[in-house]
């Protein structure tokens, strides 16, 4: 089965984009991934984590500048210690290059549902 050249150009496009990516950081130890939801000010959202609980997470000082997020990103979230299930820090944000190898490679199932 020959490929069209339209085909070769995407399967192409699509190698180049992963080789310049380079490494995708996945969450290591009690890293959560997690979609915002909703910024709330001062900064700190709302976000659904992939564990199906929703934190007020922030953005811890040492990142506030450098780490820009909005509604529907797709973030590393690092829950508190002594309150698990309500809080949590946001430590990585994804690219949108990141993002879909994320998603081809199955660690983002389904997004729709979030």
């Amino acid at each position: 089965m020959a490929l069209t050249e339209e085909e070769k150009q995407e399967r192409e496009r699509k190698e180049i984009e992963e080789v310049q990516m380079g490494r995708v950081r996945l969450p290591r130890g009690i890293e959560l991934l997690g979609i915002i939801e909703q910024r709330l000010g001062a900064s700190r959202m709302s976000v659904k984590c992939f564990d199906g609980k929703t934190r007020v997470c922030r953005v811890p000082g040492r990142l506030k500048r450098r780490l820009w997020l909005r509604e529907g990103d797709v973030v590393i979230v690092e829950p508190w210690e002594h309150q698990n299930a309500e809080k949590g820090d946001v430590t990585y944000k994804y690219s949108k290059a990141a993002v879909d190898w994320l998603k081809r490679r199955g660690y983002i199932k389904i997004v729709d549902e979030f």
